[in-house]
């Protein structure tokens, strides 16, 4: 296979899309190429199915070699470990984007790697992987209904600039990463600094206009590389099957669909009907495949077919979801705060049967996290972690670390707070928000931005304004398309969209679509992104209502922050040779921390105020420029036969001579002082050595 080569406008740059040089044994394989960052994309299929498979195996992995910007990992290692946090986002990116545009009954395992090869510190490999693990797919012959395209939209100067650079999207109020085909979007994945809704629209029309440049562009690749054949086979119930299915399970599961709000009262009369279908198996045998036997499996997967078919007939005919509830109405909401006696700051909120208890804890700049990406080093004085038990839906699994949902969740929730917090300049602290999900039916991502908001509100962080979040689904079908707001688990299976929109009053700080049909309109978006403008204020009232604004006084139990600014110049003075000083102020004052920042800047911190105080004017005494003539409080701590060294600043020693101790002639020093001594002294005199002569007579 030759090399094949196209270029495409990327902003203010051009995308160059590679083909047949590397990773030829792959399905499909491609690179791509912005500035001097380079992504290599390959797509691989299973040749067969695995046995007793009932759902579709993607799997994407995103991977940030860290030679790519010509450095070597940290650690004892010294070679690449598990995923960072930011290679799970963008692996959870590009699977979402991807997807839904696989044919249904389609279960031969499919991994998609994106390897970023080189990085040139300006442009993110993102929005490339997308487009490569799209391109890779379409030159694959893997069934796949793409292609498709990808863009990021910042907010610069109120202008909207398609796939900035790092340096670019520094100013920008939006961070938003759109995926969409010839019909309309698929994916979103977006931050924004309360941003009104109809910019936000205007933001995905642009967006949209954007991928239809680099989709047309895999499609002419398709064609100079040529159609690839590849063997798979899509997997279909037998329709006598099916029928038989439906014929005894329409009626049940019509009752159980037609109004019960509780989950486990639904979820029980399901399981029932379930276990009743398939109490005898030889009803189904003469739909069994030449010389097999129909599984429970099998059954399993018709009978989820008719249920789907029953919610949806449900909201199309009946415009009654399954819990008894209108297209637009939202689940009983309750908020508390302050729940916790000895948390820094603590709320549950509850949204029908949705819990998640949001805790906040307050830190120093020690406790920032420390972010080590390829374009650099950061640190990220805000975090919202996000906890999935088992016990939240009522099951029982083992206890793992955070996987990529855990993750993907609290970085949503996190975006959404962002921007209503304020500065580190008004609010010195780290803060950490945790979210404990209690109980989960849907949306508990939105749930965490309403319970972390509240709890920052009770921790008195002076917030710029409170946020909510609420997720529209959409059931559509043979021409009709009904927006459903604050969706169940059970409507996010059998539903067509996930859109979760998290914002104030004001805007919008959060978006994010995912889809399990191949696109939507930006028509039906933008409704839906009215819709859970109507729902958000509704929300921001309840939680209004339990605490209207953030609490004036943190609890007594937070640390307490105070900022000194000293010259640069002092900043080793203070620090001391290997941290001698600062090690030393601590001891003595007893608070917690003490931080300099470059510019210098110090954060005292300490739960006791006598002790933050004290150890303030410590540093404050010891920064003080000495002054000629000033008179000063000294303590005694060396004698020598020629006078007395004195501490008249903190950290700061100067000579008292044996001529300048007493009014009258004093021949033994040791007669006249001692060391710990304390007495006032004048500054007479700082010499060429930046010395400092004292005396206690005149200061007398």
């Amino acid at each position: 296979m030759k090399l094949e080569r196209i270029e495409v406008p990327f902003g203010a740059q051009k995308l160059i899309i590679e083909t047949g040089k590397l990773a030829k044994q792959a399905n499909g394989s491609v690179t791509v190429t912005v500035g001097d960052t380079v992504v290599l994309v390959t797509a691989c299929m299973a040749n067969k199915v695995k046995e007793d498979i009932d759902f579709f195996p993607l799997m994407v992995e995103y991977q940030e070699k860290t030679y790519a910007a010509g450095k070597i990992p940290g650690g004892f290692f010294k070679r690449e470990g598990k995923p960072t946090e930011s290679e799970i986002l963008n692996s959870r990116v590009i699977d979402r984007s991807i997807r839904p545009l696989f044919p249904e009954g389609f279960y031969n395992d499919v991994q998609v790697v994106a390897t970023v090869l080189s990085h040139d510190g300006q442009n993110d490999p993102d929005i490339p992987a997308i487009i490569g693990a799209s391109t890779a797919l379409t030159i694959s012959g893997i069934p796949f209904n793409g292609p498709l395209g990808a863009v990021r939209v910042a907010l610069i100067d109120d202008q909207l600039v398609a796939n900035p650079t790092f340096k670019e999207r520094e100013n920008s109020l939006m961070d938003l990463v759109v995926v969409g085909n010839q019909d309309g979007i698929v994916m979103i994945e977006g931050e924004v600094s309360v941003i009104p809704e109809a910019k936000v629209k205007d933001a995905l029309r642009f967006a949209f206009d954007q991928i239809q440049i680099n989709r047309k562009s895999q499609l002419d690749l398709k064609k100079t590389v040529g159609d690839k054949t590849v063997k798979y086979e899509l997997i279909q119930h037998h329709p006598d099957l099916v029928k038989k299915v439906r014929d005894l399970s329409l009626k049940r599961l019509t009752e159980v669909y037609g109004g019960v709000s509780d989950k486990k009262e639904r979820e029980n009369g399901i399981n029932a009907l379930f276990d009743s279908l398939i109490s005898d198996m030889a009803i189904y045998q003469s739909c069994a495949p030449a010389g097999g036997e129909i599984k429970k499996g099998t059954i399993a997967a018709v009978y989820d077919q008719v249920q789907y078919e029953v919610v949806r007939n449900n909201v199309f005919e009946r415009q009654m979801r399954a819990d008894g509830r209108g297209p637009k109405d939202i689940r009983e909401i309750s908020c508390e705060v302050g729940v916790l006696p000895r948390t820094h700051g603590s709320s549950l909120f509850t949204r029908g049967q949705t819990q998640s208890l949001a805790v906040v804890t307050f830190g120093t700049k020690s406790d920032e996290q420390l972010i080590e990406a390829l374009e650099g080093k950061t640190y990220r004085r805000f975090m919202l972690h996000y906890n999935f038990p088992s016990f939240s839906v009522g099951e029982t699994k083992p206890m793992r670390g955070p996987g990529r949902r855990e993750v993907g969740h609290g970085e949503l929730a996190s975006k959404a707070i962002r921007a209503i917090l304020p500065s580190k300049e008004e609010f010195p602290y780290t803060i950490r928000v945790v979210s404990e999900i209690l109980e989960s039916n849907g949306s508990s991502s939105m749930a965490s931005v309403c319970a972390g908001t509240l709890s920052l509100m009770d921790a008195g962080v002076p917030i710029k304004e409170p946020v909510a979040g609420i997720s529209v689904g959409l059931i559509s079908g043979e021409g009709k398309a009904v927006l459903i707001t604050d969706i169940m688990g059970m409507e996010d299976h059998f539903g067509d969209m996930d859109f979760k929109v998290a914002g104030s009053r004001n805007g919008i700080t959060a978006i994010q679509l995912d889809l399990k049909i191949n696109s939507i309109n930006v028509d039906l978006l933008e409704k839906a992104i009215d819709q859970s403008r109507e729902a958000r204020l509704t929300i921001l009232d309840k939680m209004q209502a339990t605490i209207s604004a953030s609490r004036p006084e943190m609890s007594p139990f937070a640390p307490r922050i105070a900022s000194i600014q000293i010259s640069q110049e002092k900043i080793g003075e203070v620090i001391g040779p290997g941290g001698k000083m600062i090690r030393k102020i601590i001891e003595e004052t007893g608070v917690t921390s003490i931080d300099i920042e470059e510019d210098g800047k110090v954060l005292v911190a300490s739960p006791d105020k006598e002790a933050l105080d004290k150890a303030v004017n410590f540093i404050k005494g010891m920064t003080q420029e000495p002054e000629i003539g000033q008179v000063y409080d000294s303590v005694v701590k060396r004698v020598v036969n020629f006078g007395a060294f004195v501490e008249f600043l903190p950290g700061r020693e100067g000579l008292v001579h044996v001529s300048e101790l007493a009014k009258t002639y004093v021949k033994d020093v040791n007669e006249v002082v001692k060391v710990g001594d304390r007495f006032k002294v004048k500054l007479i005199e700082i010499d060429q050595m930046k010395r400092a002569n004292l005396s206690k007579k005149q200061a007398e």
